[in-house]
This record gives structure tokens, C-alpha cells and sequence, in this order.
């Protein structure tokens, strides 16, 4: 019996577009996987046959989540929950909420349980262009999202330091490659190539900006070492280690599309208003690949082709 078969493996967030890519891979592994979620999205269930367990974890108590862990015998839990909201109450409570609940339950279990929690590079904020983020750069965030995810992430790195928690911190760059959140950029223009006319064409407005973009499964790749294998990092950075231009990835998914040359008529921002200071985002993966053995495998237009491939 593999390690991963030998414990549940808790998957909070199951129904997102990470979550449920998590969720597959634990389970392809032989391990058992409760899929936890606030509730069922029919359009992004994860993979039949998972246990699924409708559950709130910013409403409910450290409590009532270690008995839960408890009863269901979970060894590992892997926090991809992720919220929005217009205020920065809102956002705490979605993403600052659950991993104090977290933290409580971990504390309260009789046996000792690995978190891996995925944070995200906006959580560093803006860095000049040219530069690599690596673990050690100051977080200096700016929008509310990010400062947010910033105090989840030191939760849990303070409760690692202090010997409470068992786990890692998994800082991941933007998602390419299968099953796109549609609210992105490239999950949105995938539909939008779905359904244009070839023959006419398709306007797109294209962001000045270079930004790291790792594959889904490679983040997932990630994801699995840091749950089963010896890490001694508690913080790592998770990407491609490259700066893409935002228009060779419109030019990879057209590619991939089948679409002709010149179909997908570029036209670059004059105001880039929602970056938020992202205009550049590269991170040093080094850390990652020394602590864990892990580097991005998928080539972009893998990624691309996959991602086309998942959009209908």
C-alpha cells in the first residue's frame, strides 16, 4: 500500500478549478479523498466516486472540524479554499477564516496531520521588472485579496514555527493548461475562440505585462510532494521559473485552437488598471526544486492544448 492509500487525504476547496485537480490526482494514487466544499457545483465536481462532504469551513469551529478530520481518519489536508469578496471583512472571512479553523482542528487531532496550503505569488505585491521573486522577498501585497492570503499564509507558517503544525506553505504562480477557471483571462478567451466565427475573427485586448504561468498539474505535481514526501522548506515558491508575454500565450492558444494566423487580432491596453502592479511576475523556483525534487515538466503548448482541449 502506497503512503498516500494509507490515510485520507482531505481536499478543502474540492470544487475549484485546483481543488478538484488535486482531488483526482490523490485519488488516481490509491489514496481515499474526502472532497470538501461549501457546496456541489455541478460543473466542476470532483472525480466520481470521491466521498463529498458539503461543509462551510469559515462558519464552523476547530471543534467540529478535528472531530470530522478525526472520524474520517485524515492524515493529510490541503487547503485550496479560495474567496472574494468587496470588502476586506469579506475577504479575512473567506481566506483568513478557514485556515484559523484549520489550525484549531490540526491542533486538537490525536494524531499528527501534514497541511499543505496553497497561497499565492500576489502575495508579494508588485516587484520590479526583471526581478525573481524568491521565498525570502518581504510580502508587501496590495490589493485586498492578496494582503488577505499574506495573514493566512503567516498563520500557518507561525503555527509550523511553533511546532503546532506539521506542513507547507505552496506559493502558486497564475494556472494554465486543463479545466480554466472562466473568470480568467485565458479560461474566458478559450470560450470566446470556442464560439467565434473563424471566418470573422476575434478582438482581444492584450495586457502589457510578463508573468510566470505554471501548469495545473505540475502546481498539482507539487502539491503531492509536499503532502507525502520529507520537506524541510516550510515557504516555497511554485511556477515556471519564466516571464511569458501575455500575447505569446494568446498566440499558443490559438495555436492550439486550430484557429488561422491572424484570426486572433491583437490589441494592446493603453491602462493595465487590473494588474495591480503585475505587469511583471517571475519566481526563483530553486527553493522548490532542492527541498522537494520538483520542477514544471508541461511545455506551454501543452498547456495550451490541454487547456483547449477541457473548454467547450
Amino acid at each position: 500500500m502506497s503512503a498516500e492509500a494509507a490515510h485520507t487525504v482531505a481536499v478543502l476547496g474540492a470544487t475549484g478549478c485546483v481543488g478538484r485537480q488535486i482531488s483526482a490526482a490523490f485519488a488516481s494514487r490509491g489514496a481515499r479523498v474526502l472532497a470538501v466544499a461549501r457546496r456541489r457545483v455541478p460543473e466542476a465536481q470532483p472525480p466520481g466516486g470521491l466521498p463529498f462532504l458539503p461543509l462551510d469551513i469559515a462558519a464552523c469551529g476547530g471543534r467540529e472540524l478535528a472531530a470530522i478530520l478525526a472520524a474520517e481518519r485524515v492524515g493529510t489536508v490541503v487547503n485550496a479554499t479560495l474567496g472574494w469578496g468587496g470588502t476586506d471583512e469579506a475577504m479575512h472571512r473567506s481566506n483568513v477564516r478557514p485556515v484559523e479553523t484549520i489550525i484549531d482542528a490540526l491542533r486538537r487531532l490525536p494524531r499528527r496531520a501534514r497541511l499543505v496550503q496553497l497561497g499565492t505569488i500576489h502575495e508579494y505585491g508588485p516587484l520590479p521588472a526583471g526581478v525573481a521573486t524568491d521565498e525570502d522577498v518581504e510580502p508587501r501585497p496590495r490589493s485586498p485579496y492578496a494582503r488577505a492570503k499574506v495573514i493566512a499564509s503567516r498563520k500557518v507558517l507561525d503555527a509550523i514555527d511553533a511546532g503546532d503544525v506539521d506542513g507547507v506553505v505552496l506559493r502558486l504562480t497564475n494556472t494554465i493548461g486543463p479545466h480554466p477557471a472562466m473568470e480568467s483571462f485565458l479560461g474566458s478567451l478559450a470560450r470566446s475562440m470556442r464560439r467565434a466565427d473563424p471566418a470573422e475573427g476575434l478582438d482581444v485586448t492584450v495586457a502589457p505585462a510578463r508573468r510566470d504561468y505554471v501548469d495545473v498539474r505540475d502546481a498539482v505535481d507539487a502539491v503531492l510532494m509536499a503532502a507525502h514526501g520529507p520537506c524541510t522548506e516550510p515557504l516555497l515558491n511554485i511556477g515556471s521559473g519564466t516571464a511569458s508575454d501575455i500575447r505569446t500565450l494568446v498566440r499558443a492558444l490559438a495555436a492550439a485552437a486550430g484557429l488561422p494566423p491572424g484570426s486572433v487580432r491583437e490589441r494592446v491596453a493603453e491602462v493595465n488598471s487590473r494588474s495591480a502592479g503585475a505587469d511583471w511576475i517571475r519566481v526563483d523556483i530553486g527553493r522548490a526544486r532542492r527541498a522537494l525534487g520538483w520542477r514544471p515538466r508541461r511545455t506551454l503548448a501543452d498547456s495550451m492544448q490541454a487547456m483547449w482541449d477541457t473548454v467547450h
